[in-house]
């Protein structure tokens, strides 16, 4: 076979799937086993075949040849006897070789069955037998005894000449049988030596059989599994640029190629997610700048603010109070407008101060009894709730670790809201809950009010956000989005819960232990506002302005 002959067929096995292979190697095992099975049991059926010869047949045959010739003998001793002397005990011996040699005649006969050769020599045993006792024994034993036979004298000669070739075919048939029987041992030795070879060679095969598919598997299955394995672990532990080398059977070698198809994919993935990373790093600091600007805008513009708003509301409030009544109708109500505007923007610019102030300034995380947090927020709140003639009840409430101002704050605008926004004809009726949801603390606090519709759930925890007019209810807006941004400062969430309708239900969530913050609002304290004034300073600020009117 040439080498373009080759190369092909070499390539048309290579396709082979594990499957194949093992198939293959199955059938090759079965056929060359059923190929020894086979000559296996055919020397073993030889070999019983010709041990039933040996035993059954040829050695039987020759001891009751040598029966038959030993009761012959006998025939001839007692006729001899009988004929020389006319003694009648000498026909015992006769009569008795005549009953032998029809029964050894008869097994022979038998045991002789299929082998002509043999019965070819028991006829001529019988034929000379036949023609001595018709000329000799049978004459002779008829002589009356008493006396020595006259036929016997007569035909001496005739009769040993007769006996002589019944012995001749005597010796014929037992040499016959002698060498039969050492052919026939001679054939089971020989096949003995044959079906020792035979197993030998049986046992050889199966190791070497079995030594090939231990082989085949090692080389076919085995290494390329643990090839594979190997460049897996390797994958698996950061080097995802390491390639995976397809070996084995055409199906491992696909699936090598596919483990390699994705390892590329996740390669291109990880290079992908690694590039938005970057980008979404970048875009997190833009971000973040972006937000510590923008917070420390909203301070230096509500701090800032302060004292120019302090001047205009003094001065309005000292243009009231000294000129009030001296203009006339419309000019107070100006000033009155213009009082209540500057008192309206200062309460939002302080609301503003306090909402920027939120995880900046406020950041001290310790362990806090809400239920003394709420206690404090009642005591605070007290005349509204007494001028309401509000109920408040409360679960128990856990001790968490957390801000404990923030909670104040928290408590205050939710209860605040719930105290305000009751229904004109009920005196409002709250209640707060605690309970535990896996890591987390789940609080609601419901109220009997005039509710919240379902579509503005979402609207109301965006800042400055109203759904209700200055005149009906008063406040910045603030309040919600404070709480909002304090429960998320905590690792939380802060929802309406939509499916109550008798009023409003604001739920909640807080962890128990503070969530690192890594938004702008905890900020470093290099990126503080500059222009961030103690409060020292501000409440000495404010001492220093003319008081404002309620």
């Amino acid at each position: 076979m040439t080498g373009d002959e080759k190369q092909p067929r070499a390539r048309g096995m290579s396709a082979w799937t594990t499957r194949r292979w093992l198939r293959m190697g199955a059938a090759v095992s079965l056929v060359v086993l059923t190929l020894l099975g086979a000559t296996g049991a055919w020397v073993l059926s030889r070999t019983e075949s010709i041990s039933e010869e040996l035993v059954d047949v040829r050695t039987p045959a020759l001891t009751t040849a040598i029966r038959l010739e030993s009761a012959i003998l006998n025939q001839e001793t007692g006729i001899r006897g009988y004929g020389l002397t006319g003694t009648s005990e000498f026909l015992g011996p006769y009569r008795q070789g005549l009953a032998e040699e029809r029964a050894n005649h008869a097994r022979l006969s038998r045991l002789l069955r299929g082998h002509p050769a043999g019965l070819a020599d028991l006829k001529a045993v019988r034929t000379a037998l036949s023609g001595w006792q018709e000329r000799v024994a049978r004459p002779v034993a008829a002589e009356p005894p008493g006396s020595p036979s006259r036929l016997a004298t007569e035909r001496a000669a005739e009769g040993k000449e007769a006996f002589d070739e019944v012995r001749a075919a005597l010796r014929g048939q037992q040499e016959r049988l002698r060498a039969d029987s050492a052919r026939t041992n001679d054939d089971l030795i020989a096949t003995l030596v044959v079906r020792n070879w035979v197993f030998s060679a049986i046992a050889v095969l199966v190791v070497v059989l079995t030594a090939l598919i231990f082989e085949g598997l090692r080389r076919g299955i085995n290494e390329p599994l643990e090839q594979l394995g190997a460049d897996a672990r390797t994958i698996a532990g950061g080097d995802f640029d390491h390639p995976i080398t397809p070996t084995g059977p055409a199906d491992l070698r696909r699936l090598s190629g596919e483990i390699d198809s994705m390892r590329r994919r996740l390669v291109r993935e990880l290079a992908f997610v690694e590039e938005a990373r970057v980008r979404l790093d970048a875009q997190a600091a833009d971000l973040q700048r972006s937000n510590a600007e923008l917070e420390q805008f909203a301070y230096v513009a509500s701090h800032d603010l302060q004292e120019p708003l302090r001047k205009v509301s003094s001065f309005t409030q000292l243009l009231q109070r000294r000129y009030g009544g001296q203009l006339d109708a419309r000019a107070d109500q100006y000033i009155d407008f213009a009082v209540d505007g500057a008192n309206r923007m200062q309460k939002l610019i302080n609301d503003l101060l306090d909402f920027s102030r939120v995880g900046r300034l406020h950041n001290a995380h310790q362990s806090v009894d809400l239920e003394t947090v709420l206690e404090g927020t009642l005591s605070a709140l007290s005349v509204g709730i007494e001028e309401a003639g509000a109920t408040i009840t409360h679960d128990p409430l856990p001790t968490l670790v957390a801000d404990p101002t923030q909670m104040g704050m928290l408590w205050q605008n939710l209860i605040g809201n719930a105290v305000k926004f009751h229904r004109p004809d009920e005196p409002p009726k709250i209640h707060v809950t605690a309970a535990r949801e896996g890591e987390l603390w789940r609080f609601t606090v419901t109220d009997n009010g005039i509710g919240i519709a379902p579509e503005y759930a979402d609207k109301i925890f965006v800042i400055f956000q109203r759904l209700h007019t200055k005149d009906v209810y008063s406040g910045s807006g603030i309040g919600l989005a404070m709480c909002k941004k304090i429960v998320e400062f905590h690792g939380g969430t802060i929802g309406v819960d939509t499916e109550y309708r008798d009023g409003a239900r604001i739920t909640f969530t807080l962890a128990p232990e503070p969530a690192e913050s890594t938004g702008p609002s905890a900020l470093p304290e290099s990126d503080r506002p500059q222009s961030d004034r103690s409060e020292s300073e501000r409440s000495e600020s404010d001492r220093s302005d003319p008081e404002p009117a309620r």
